[in-house]
């Protein structure tokens, strides 16, 4: 996979392969591939289109909601393990410096007899899934298709010697799925002049990647998108790291976009180049994103399959990360690493069937929806269709109370599997309150539909209009960029600092049941300790406290009524910071 944020905001490195052996004679070092026609702008015109027809492109994705993501190649021989260490994945050549002629003998082992792309097609539509995205060519520049600009390909270099795309794209199509390739453009570690993360442009750990890195370009990684944008009737394009990738460099890849009218592309071919959608990788943004996006996640800690990874996630958390995503717009492309013979790990296949089963009682709060009114609800999430709101609560309640904070009056309100069974709504001041059963309909989420009259009508955040102010600042990074509705600002303390605090002042006692914060999207993920308190009179009392996950954190809190609070936060790798700090009423 990627490590994103610093890709796109370093220009690291080049690396690449052993043998690059085009079919014919290469053109001169700066030339274009061949059929591109080069366009100044980083978008050419025959990619510009009206809101209305973007909308008309986007539908099936926006009604789509879950995929399947599959990093799958000779990564899958060694399983995760080079020497002593285990903790390896698809990056294992890259962060273990092997070899260009030792990871090449990896290729010799990868023979997926196993290889079933019907039956991967069907698990992906039995688990509710609605596209596939497989790895064309990861950063490792192995090519899971014959292709003629480079022998580092599955056709010939492994014992397999057949295409592997080719019958997926046909299967998934068959059973009424999208699909779509991942292709890493920039970083290539065998062929020679790819880019590599950690090295400057042309250099790498090895001399046999080394290169020119427009030569890479131009001999390899843009006849590769041609051949799979012309081989292949593909749905998406998802582009990987985009490194070095300036407008010069990314116009004929751009170019190369009107070969496939209708194609899906992600932001990730350059900084520049915004593409359809969104990817923010391994978590849900607190805050969401506005436009269209996607969280790809793994279901343990790799992309790649590695045999020695046994920290799944369960079903029931997955099942809460789909249902949170979507209450935010977004969709869920989940990932699965397949062995080098080609099956799905055991504990994958079980995940998928829990996320089935609960999709095909429960779909209709998933598919087709769109961001739920609510930016925090303690028991749940919820989903929208136009008036009618999706209720996934995750805590049932214990009185048989269901508090939704919404100013709106209610037509109806009833359990998504009993519809014909109307649950009574009555008002307390500025919530509805759903009468439920005592026992939840489903253990992990169960889905209330309630439909309301107009438009949502919600309170609006505490800490819209709060004042903020903070211990120490670095300059640009000011504590109000904390409170600007978006993760896009950042405060962030000098680079010599380990510890500091952003104080919020709500301007009156408010209560507050809860808070979240996402943080600076930076590498290596900052990973902070947090302490949130509350002033009472001239002390401050703690509420809350942790460390996150890098990404950020999101927290209920006993409710406590106060006009001051002070978060805390610590970072031993950089200074602390926060991108967007919210605090939330309770229902």
């Amino acid at each position: 996979m990627t490590r994103m944020p610093e890709l796109l905001a370093l220009t690291l490195a080049a690396a690449t392969w052993w043998a690059v052996a085009p079919a014919q004679a290469a053109p001169a070092k700066d030339a274009p591939a061949e059929g591109v026609t080069v366009e100044t702008g980083a978008e050419p015109a025959a990619l510009k289109e009206t809101p209305a027809q973007r909308d008309a492109r986007m539908a099936w994705w926006r009604e789509a909601k879950f995929g399947l993501f599959l990093h799958w190649g000779v990564y899958a021989v060694p399983a995760g393990k080079y020497g002593d260490n285990t903790g390896y994945g698809e990056w294992i050549m890259n962060s273990a410096k092997i070899p260009v002629a030792d990871y090449r003998k990896f290729a010799e082992q990868f023979n997926p007899v196993k290889y079933d792309p019907v039956l991967w097609a069907q698990t992906a539509k039995d688990a509710g899934m609605k596209y596939i995205v497989i790895t064309s060519k990861h950063h490792d520049g192995f090519a899971l298709y014959p292709s003629a600009a480079s022998r580092w390909n599955v056709a010939d270099a492994t014992p397999y010697k057949k295409d592997l795309l080719g019958p997926l794209v046909n299967a998934a199509h068959g059973e009424g799925l999208k699909i779509g390739f991942y292709y890493s453009q920039a970083q290539d570690w065998n062929n020679p002049g790819g880019a590599k993360s950690g090295f400057k442009e042309g250099d790498g750990w090895d001399a046999a990647h080394k290169g020119d890195y427009d030569a890479y370009l131009n001999h390899v990684a843009l006849p590769q998108v041609r051949e799979l944008l012309t081989r292949y009737p593909v749905d998406i394009l998802w582009w990987d790291t985009p490194m070095y990738m300036d407008a010069k460099r990314i116009a004929p890849f751009a170019a190369l976009l009107k070969l496939r009218p209708g194609l899906v592309t992600n932001n990730r071919l350059s900084g520049s180049f915004g593409g359809d959608t969104a990817t923010p990788e391994q978590f849900v943004p607190v805050t969401g994103i506005k436009g269209d996006w996607e969280t790809c996640m793994t279901m343990n800690g790799h992309w790649g399959y590695n045999a020695y990874d046994t920290n799944w996630k369960s079903s029931a958390d997955l099942i809460h990360k789909l249902a949170d995503i979507c209450a935010k717009g977004g969709n869920f492309l989940l990932n699965i690493g397949p062995t080098a013979e080609g099956e799905f790990p055991p504990a994958c296949v079980e995940r998928l069937r829990d996320m089935g089963r609960w999709l095909r009682v429960n779909g209709e709060a998933i598919y087709g929806t769109s961001a739920g009114p609510f930016v925090q609800l303690s028991w749940g999430t919820a989903t929208r269709k136009g008036n009618k709101l999706f209720l996934h609560v995750f805590d049932w309640p214990a009185d048989g109370k269901l508090k939704v904070p919404l100013q709106n009056n209610a037509k109806s309100a009833a359990l998504l599997v009993a519809p014909d069974k109307p649950l009574v709504v009555t008002r307390e001041s500025q919530r509805l309150v759903i009468a439920v059963p005592a026992a939840a309909p489903d253990a992990v989420d169960a889905v209330v539909v309630l439909e309301i009259e107009g438009e949502p009508v919600t309170l609006p955040l505490p800490t819209v209009g709060a004042k903020a102010t903070a211990s120490t600042t670095l300059k640009g990074s000011e504590a109000a960029n904390a409170l600007d509705g978006t993760a896009g600002k950042r405060w962030r303390a000098p680079t010599d600092v380990k510890s500091a605090w952003l104080e919020l002042d709500l301007g009156q006692p408010t209560a507050i049941g809860g808070f979240g914060l996402d943080e600076p999207d930076v590498w290596p993920r900052m990973h902070q300790q947090y302490t949130l308190e509350v002033a009472e009179g001239a002390a401050w009392r703690k509420v809350a406290e942790g460390k996150t996950d890098g990404h950020g954190i999101k927290q209920n809190i006993t409710p406590v009524t106060a006009q001051k609070f002070r978060l805390t936060m610590g970072c031993d790798k950089g200074s602390p910071g926060v991108a967007e700090l919210q605090l939330y009423r309770p229902e």
